[in-house]
C-alpha cells in the first residue's frame, strides 16, 4: 500500500472522528518544512511531510495537552541551541510537562512504512522510551482514544496476552467475526477496531519484548456489550483477556 493511500485513510479517519478538524488544522509553510529537513540532514519520512503540510502550525482539537508538535517550536528549539542536531534522532515535539518533560523524537534509523519510530526522552539525551512504531499510528491511536473510544458511555481497559508470534493476527479474525473493521492499516504493535456500537484500541511498545501482550481500551454502549466482546476474544484458545479497570466504575 502506497504512503499516499495510507495518508488518505488516516486523513479520512481524523476528519470523521475529530469534530471541526478541517476548520482548525493549519499546515507549516514549505520553507519551514525545508528548514526541518535541513536539520534532519536527510529526506524526511513522507508521513512527517504530510503531517507538517496539514497541521504543522496547528493540530486543532487533535493537539496534545503537553506536547507541541508545531514546526515553529521545533525550529525555535534548534535556533536557541536547546536541542542539538543529531544524525539519528530528529526532534519533533516539545514537552511542557512540569514533572517529567519527555520530548518526542523520530528515530530516523528505525524507518517503517514511509514513516519512522517515535521515542521520548529528556533534553539531555538520557534513556529513551520507544512509544510507537510510527508517528502515523501515534496520531491515529490518540485521536481514536479521545474521540471514538473515549466518548462511549461505558469503557474498560486491560491486557490481552498470548503467544508472541502473530498475536494481533489471531485477534483480527475474532474482531472481524464480531463485525469490527479497521479504519486505518497498522503494524505489529497497534490496532484500531470499530463498529457502530463499540470501538477498541490496542497497543504495545515497539519491541520484540512486548509482542506477547497488548494493552487495550474498549468502549461501548453498556457493560453487557463489552463483556460479550471480551468473552468472544477469550474463547480464542491462544488469547487471554484481563480487565483492570471500568470507567465509570461498576456498581
Amino acid at each position: 500500500m502506497s504512503a499516499h493511500v495510507k495518508e488518505s485513510e488516516l486523513e479520512s479517519l481524523l476528519l470523521r472522528v475529530v469534530p471541526g478538524l478541517a476548520d482548525q488544522w493549519q499546515g507549516a509553510t514549505p520553507d519551514e518544512i525545508e528548514q526541518i529537513e535541513h536539520l534532519a540532514g536527510r529526506p524526511l519520512p513522507s508521513f512527517y511531510r504530510w503531517f507538517l503540510s496539514r497541521m504543522g502550525n496547528s493540530m486543532g482539537r487533535l493537539a496534545y495537552p503537553t506536547l507541541d508538535f508545531s514546526a515553529q517550536r521545533a525550529l525555535a528549539c534548534h535556533a536557541e541551541k536547546w536541542v542539538a542536531s543529531e544524525p539519528r534522532f530528529l526532534f519533533i515535539a516539545y514537552s511542557s510537562d512540569e514533572v517529567m518533560p519527555l520530548h518526542a523524537f523520530y528515530d530516523l534509523e528505525a524507518p517503517a512504512r514511509a514513516d519512522a519510530l517515535v521515542t521520548v526522552r529528556d533534553a539531555l539525551g538520557n534513556e529513551q522510551h520507544d512509544r510507537f512504531e510510527t508517528f502515523r499510528e501515534m496520531l491515529a491511536w490518540g485521536a481514536f482514544l479521545q474521540f471514538r473510544v473515549g466518548i462511549m458511555p461505558q469503557q474498560c481497559e486491560g491486557m490481552i496476552t498470548g503467544e508472541p508470534a502473530g498475536l494481533l493476527s489471531r485477534l483480527d479474525p475474532v474482531m472481524n467475526r464480531l463485525g469490527f473493521t479497521q479504519p486505518v492499516p497498522t503494524g505489529t504493535y497497534c490496532r484500531l477496531y470499530e463498529r457502530a456500537d463499540a470501538a477498541m484500541i490496542c497497543s504495545s511498545p515497539p519491541s520484540a519484548d512486548f509482542e506477547g501482550s497488548q494493552v487495550f481500551t474498549l468502549g461501548g454502549g453498556d457493560e453487557g456489550t463489552l463483556r460479550r466482546i471480551l468473552g468472544e476474544i477469550a474463547t480464542e484458545p491462544s488469547l487471554e483477556v484481563e480487565v483492570d479497570e471500568w470507567t465509570p466504575k461498576l456498581g
